[in-house]
């Protein structure tokens, strides 16, 4: 049974087996959609292996973390969508004879290896790009079911059971948890231009063989599920359509002028409830009102790309788009709500789900407050950056979402990366970076900027490209911002 990625499948094998070695698991994981995913995905394929585990999540990996991780009794420890960044202080417990770590992440590694790390960068696959976390916990668990499988599920390359963990259909292959590593994918970012790349590709290809996903071209737009079409259309603001983008009565105005029943019974329909022809007549429309307002059209072709769907979810739930799913798990563990997210993700229809909602309702509130606090008040630009400090009116956890959708906004570029600071502690300060994937293209690493700016003022930081995070002392943001400054002009230099 071939795994999905073929340079990564010999690391994999090794990690699993090592995991089918362990008496028991502590299966650790991030807090973020990638990280609920990459949980779910990890945990189902524990359980079909039948070996024993308990899940523990944390916001940040850091030493204060791995070493309560130590101090468990667990011998065997799987990381997922972190730890190859803190391998260095993973690496001296191991030594110490503390655990065994098994890593499946895709951030950027410490100098120091370790036996069981399975992560794309390794072997020449960009982790910010082509693999997110739960892609690399897919390939794990994929390598899990072939040392596990025996019998007539191995040779028929999956035979369809009924997973003793959550109730639903799942596959002696595990390829049905593609569809958890598609959500993981489009919630870390990875669906630049439109569609998932390079590694996710051929998950996204297991997943539609599986029957779990379907993708097609749509409107590249948030909430074709779940929005009532006027809203769908005034939030669209990452194409910006004078007329309609960020204008209520434009969108209603917009609609009214089309020849199509957009009402039932009164109530505005949803996207996902169009039937073929009826999308293409506003779809059409959409780009004739584009260009004659004078749309680039290089922005109009965002406005079509690839929609990733989860077949067995119901038509116009959070659960049916792959993007709308990610915000879902975001809304959870980001409020201290993991459990919520995790369960979901292990089909917890009832009362995980509505837990899921009324957190989500309450993000985007948040969210949508934050994002009028900064367009408000405006950012500080430097020479090559622009930046903000929240203080406590933000919450942290949330800071570095609020700043990459104010980008754009008055007075906010998105031609330059921005800083987000937010009070963590009384001692230290949170601060996000957020870019685009066109700067990256010019050049810029925010793992790198914020890596090297936290550490210059006793901070510690990393991430992706276009999205990273670091911690800092409070009171030394500035020095902050003018080390990052100088090598983001470096970098796009």
């Amino acid at each position: 049974m071939a795994g999905p990625i073929p340079d990564l499948e010999d690391r994999a094998t090794r990690c699993a087996q090592r995991l089918c070695e362990a008496d028991r698991v502590l299966l650790a994981s991030h807090i973020d959609a990638d990280g609920l995913t990459s949980a779910a995905i990890a945990a189902q394929a524990l359980e079909r292996a039948g070996i024993p585990f308990e899940t523990v999540f944390e916001k940040q990996l850091d030493d204060a973390a791995i070493a309560a991780i130590a101090d468990t009794d667990y011998e065997t420890v799987l990381f997922t969508d972190f730890g190859s960044g803190q391998l260095d202080s993973i690496g001296e417990h191991e030594d110490a004879g503390a655990f065994t770590p098994v890593i499946a992440d895709h951030h950027q590694p410490a100098d120091r290896e370790t036996a069981y790390h399975l992560n794309p960068l390794l072997f020449g696959i960009d982790g910010a790009s082509e693999l997110s976390g739960a892609g690399a916990s897919y390939v794990l668990a994929r390598a899990l079911a072939a040392e596990t499988s025996t019998g007539a599920a191995a040779a028929d390359g999956g035979a369809a059971t009924t997973d003793a963990g959550t109730g639903t259909t799942a596959r002696a292959d595990n390829r049905d948890l593609a569809a958890l590593a598609v959500v993981g994918a489009v919630g870390d970012m990875q669906a630049s231009g439109g569609e998932l790349h390079g590694a996710n590709e051929r998950i996204v290809a297991e997943g539609v063989e599986a029957g779990v996903l379907e993708t097609g071209t749509d409107l590249a737009l948030y909430g074709k599920q779940t929005r009532p079409l006027p809203k769908l259309l005034e939030y669209a603001t990452d194409v910006h359509i004078p007329g309609i983008s960020n204008d209520q009565q434009g969108a209603l105005r917009f609609l009214d002028g089309l020849d199509l029943e957009l009402k039932r019974d009164g109530e505005w329909r949803r996207w996902a409830g169009l039937t073929n022809d009826e999308k293409q007549t506003v779809a059409s429309a959409l780009v004739k009102r584009a260009v004659s307002s004078g749309v680039p059209a290089s922005k109009i072709e965002g406005l079509v790309g690839t929609a990733y769907v989860l077949a067995g979810e119901p038509v116009g739930t959070e659960l049916r788009d792959a993007s709308e799913f990610s915000t879902l798990l975001n809304a959870t563990a980001r409020y201290e709500r993991a459990d919520v997210g995790l369960g979901v993700c292990l089909g917890d229809r009832e009362g995980a789900l509505e837990r899921a909602r009324k957190l989500l309702r309450n993000h985007r509130r948040n969210l949508s407050n934050g994002i009028d606090l900064v367009t408000s008040e405006g950012v500080t630009h430097e020479e090559h950056l622009q930046w903000f400090h929240a203080g406590d009116r933000i919450r942290e956890t949330i800071v570095g979402i609020v700043a990459g959708m104010a980008m754009g906004n008055e007075g906010i570029s998105r031609s330059k990366p921005i800083l987000a600071f937010a009070e963590k502690n009384d001692e230290e300060v949170k601060v996000s970076a957020r870019g685009t994937h066109s700067l990256v293209r010019q050049g810029l690493d925010l793992s790198i900027v914020v890596g090297k700016a936290s550490r210059a003022v006793d901070g510690d930081g990393g991430g992706h490209d276009v999205a990273a995070g670091a911690t800092v002392p409070k009171g030394r943001e500035e020095e902050f911002v003018a080390r990052a400054d100088e090598i983001v002009g470096e970098q796009l230099s």
